[in-house]
């Protein structure tokens, strides 16, 4: 036997899951239970006191055959008995003096004696039957319960007999059905993650708070419209009295602060005081509750469930109320029973009543009656379900009632869900949506932001560069804190990875400010913020990935003088560049571009006339197309590097102006166009560094002015005469080539300053090297070098001498009346220096200031 309680444990749903159950699913329920207790009360009487009582009926032609002889004289009754089996029998012929003949008033057991004794005289049998009063049976105990159990099963309707188990397999169906979404695996794990989430938000204190504060900073349409609030009273309230779902639900701790859903909060921002661990819980959830979105919104399983459920609790209902209707009137006290047991009772009509009729019935219509409440309220849910979309669901009210007008709408399962909250209490809904809220979370990660970020602790990440700056860099941040525009002696500001960047108009309190770097940070700048920018940034650094990234502001910095743009920009995209944006950047001097670009945009023209430097480093990429240099006229220094030039590209020498080249890091094996540069009178630096030049052309004694000339990480085996007839160069770099041999016309380079030839096959200094009296650096370092001459104290002016890693067994002691030198600026084996005179080592250790100005 089973309890009430085993059955309606059928009908429990996690608590938490009662957010989701809607006035009708809870009144379906209800109505549940108590149909339970129909069925289970029916069965209950059914077992214990169900019965059938039934008696004979005498019918008149029946006992006029069946009354006894009462002649005096003697009858004979031939009792014939068949024994045996199959077909063979014997008889039995019992005769007696005087026996009644066996009529149905006479019990079988009086028959049966009395085939054995004697009966008595007919005068004392109409005595007996004088005496006694009613209508007779002569049926015993053992025939009565016969009938009445056999006409129970007979006579009594199917209906009567199995009413208390069909409503419970009835109700257990509908329990079923009712809450099978709860139980289904695949719509189960969304429901729980769903509510979990949507509880998180709600017991968070710091998230409540956090709100509030965010409710309270409106925007302007906001402040407008909540003109005269602060004569209000905050809308603040620390009962679940007001606007709060039930205290049974266990989402909402009583003590949590809850706000009106109706009106908005006029909070003091300095009242909430935020917590750094309940704040990353609060970006936790947001985090969540982004991927549930991405994840519910896929499939409207969860909807197709419901309605699944609800079209078949429609359908038994309907099922059950058209049989169920035509078995209220089969269920009577009286019934007429005809076993076909004659020949064991004698009768072939009864009379029974059944003891449970009445009630069986009320219970009947009783339960009729919930069936019908029960079937209306499905057709009602049918009716809401088909009525509005529940595929798709609006914040627009919410969006309406708060500053944050980006809620975006959501559909498929995430709808419905919605749609059911909001049938238990919209304010769920109104409060998850701020949690949609791309603002709101930026509003949440901007409080946390400025109570960790304070200005003391700004301050000591402020350093100083290598221009002697004072520089923040600030490095994966969700914002930029407030205090950052406190610092108002800062020089650089460097903004890395932080997606969310905005640049407040608090920045024009930064006047020492020139110089800003956006790396992977597509910062925003209000309308005042850019127009401090616009007048005093001189200096601006963008790191990207895409085009897209490349703030639109960034081209209308109008008194901008240095660019550089570094990032993805192939031949497809160039347009989407924004170079024609370019021409408002009027006072642009230096352009640098570090991408992988095949040629260079025509569109770069627009700032030519007063562009200077221009750079481009290239990723590897062959950089083709180059005749948009021939209108860069003013172009003073051009670097094209790792663009996999194999020549000196010909538009360069329409550069009249230009004074540097660089061409590293390219594919270059010939110069012989180096005799074109003769018509660039002003280049005095020549950088041809990093390629594959085997030698050097005779022609580059046209370049006259030429005062610097790097050729280092080449190809070269031999330094030809025409170069050390360049009278004004001063700076020679011709490192880590295969050069052998210096050649004795070095000597003629007076103004050299700078020597580099390290990395080469030299194993012998020529004399003449030391007449370059001016050399400040001469490197050596990996050679074949065996000596130093004693010469080198003729250099008076060199501060740096490259001598490791070469074949040298000492050092001259002449390294000491080389005024300017000193242990910081020798580079050798620590045991040469170690075996050089000791006054030598002191002064080599002397302090720098003391001999530079005597030099001077």
């Amino acid at each position: 036997m089973f309890t009430l309680a085993e059955v309606a444990s059928l009908n429990d749903i996690q608590p938490t899951y009662r957010i989701l159950k809607p006035w009708w699913d809870v009144f379906m329920d209800y109505l549940a239970v108590v149909m339970l207790m129909v069925a289970i009360f029916a069965g209950t009487m059914q077992l214990t006191k169900d019965q059938v009582v039934c008696l004979p009926v005498l019918q008149s032609t029946v006992n006029s055959k069946a009354q006894p002889s009462t002649s005096g004289k003697a009858d004979f009754t031939t009792v014939e008995t068949t024994t045996g089996q199959g077909e063979e029998a014997s008889m039995r012929t019992v005769s007696f003096g005087s026996a009644p003949t066996v009529t149905p008033d006479v019990p079988l057991s009086r028959a049966a004696t009395s085939q054995y004794q004697p009966t008595e005289s007919g005068q004392e049998q109409k005595k007996e039957q004088k005496d006694s009063s009613g209508r007779k049976t002569n049926l015993d105990f053992q025939q009565y319960v016969f009938i009445n159990q056999m006409c129970y099963h007979l006579a009594l309707p199917w209906y009567s007999k199995y009413f208390p188990y069909l409503v419970l397999i009835h109700t257990i169906i509908l329990i079923v059905s009712s809450n099978f979404w709860f139980k289904y695996p695949k719509t189960c794990s969304k429901i729980e993650h769903f509510v979990s989430i949507l509880g998180k938000c709600f017991e968070s204190p710091w998230t409540t708070k956090a709100l509030s504060e965010t409710a309270c900073e409106d925007s302007e349409e906001n402040k407008q419209r909540l003109t005269g609030a602060q004569s209000l009273p905050k809308y603040v309230s620390t009962s679940s009295d007001e606007g709060s779902p039930s205290a049974s639900t266990p989402m909402i701790t009583k003590s949590g602060f809850k706000f009106s859903a109706d009106k908005p909060l006029i909070e003091v921002p300095s009242v909430t005081i935020l917590d750094k661990k309940d704040g990353e819980q609060a970006k936790a959830l947001f985090e969540k509750v982004r991927k549930f979105r991405a994840h519910v919104e896929d499939s409207d399983l969860i909807y197709k469930l419901y309605v699944g459920q609800t079209v078949i609790k429609t359908v038994k209902f309907i099922f059950i109320l058209c049989y169920t209707a035509n078995f209220v009137n089969t269920i009577s006290f009286e019934h007429i029973c005809n076993p076909k047991v004659e020949h064991l009772i004698g009768y072939t009509q009864f009379e029974c009543t059944h003891n449970m009729a009445y009630m069986l019935k009320k219970l009947l219509i009783s339960y009729i009656s919930l069936i019908c409440v029960y079937g209306f309220i499905c057709l009602y849910t049918l009716f809401w379900l088909f009525r509005i979309p529940l595929k798709e669901y609006s914040f627009e009210k919410v969006r309406e009632e708060s500053s944050f007008s980006d809620i975006p709408d959501v559909k498929n399962d995430f709808a419905f869900l919605l749609h059911m909250v909001d049938q238990y209490d919209q304010l769920y809904s109104k409060r998850f949506g701020v949690f949609l809220s791309e603002v709101s979370e930026n509003k949440l990660r901007e409080i946390s932001l400025n109570h960790e970020w304070t200005f003391e602790k700004l301050r000591q990440h402020v350093s100083r560069n290598a221009q002697d700056k004072q520089e923040l860099h600030l490095f994966m941040l969700s914002g930029v804190p407030d205090a950052v525009f406190d610092l108002t002696d800062l020089d650089v500001l460097k903004l890395e990875l932080i997606p969310e960047a905005k640049i407040p108009a608090k920045i024009s309190q930064m006047t020492n400010l020139q110089e800003l770097h956006l790396c992977h940070c597509p910062a925003k700048v209000e309308q005042t913020a850019f127009s401090f920018l616009r007048d005093h940034l001189r200096c601006l650094h963008v790191k990207f990935t895409d085009v897209a990234e490349i703030p639109a502001w960034v081209y209308l910095l109008k008194n901008l003088r240095e660019l550089y743009l570094i990032g993805n920009l192939n031949s497809e995209n160039n347009k989407m560049i924004g170079l024609e944006s370019l021409r408002e950047l009027r006072h642009l001097k230096i352009l640098h571009v570090k991408s992988n670009l095949t040629k260079i945009p025509p569109n770069i023209t627009d700032v030519a006339p007063h562009l200077t430097k221009l750079v481009i480093h290239n990723d590897g990429t062959k950089l083709v197309v180059l005749n948009s240099l021939k209108k860069m006229t003013n172009v003073a220094e051009l670097e094209l590097q790792n663009c996999e030039l194999e020549r000196i590209p010909h538009a360069i020498f329409s550069l009249s102006n230009l004074q540097e080249l660089d061409l590293k890091s390219n594919s270059i094996r010939t110069i012989e166009e180096i005799i074109s540069f003769q018509h660039l009178k002003r280049l005095t630096c020549l950088k041809l560094w990093h390629n594959k030049i085997v030698n050097i052309p005779s022609s580059i004694t046209h370049i006259k002015n030429l005062e610097s000339l790097y050729l280092s990480n080449n190809k070269l085996e031999s330094l030809p005469a025409a170069v050390f007839s360049l009278q004004k160069l001063r700076c020679l770099d011709v490192s880590y080539n295969s050069i052998a041999l210096i050649p004795v016309e070095i000597g003629l380079l007076q103004n050299l300053q700078h020597f580099h030839i390290t990395g080469n096959k030299v194993d012998i200094l020529p004399k003449q090297l030391f007449k370059c009296i001016k050399l400040r650096t001469l490197s050596l370092g990996q050679n074949c070098i065996t000596s130093i001459p004693d010469k080198v104290s003729q250099l008076l002016q060199l501060t740096h001498l490259e001598l490791k890693g070469n074949c040298l067994d000492r050092l001259p002691a002449t390294l000491g009346q080389c005024q300017l030198l000193r242990k910081s600026g020798l580079v050798v084996e620590d045991h040469l220096f170690d075996a050089l005179p000791p006054e030598v080592k002191e002064v080599l250790n002397q302090d720098t200031s003391i001999p530079f100005a005597n030099g001077i």
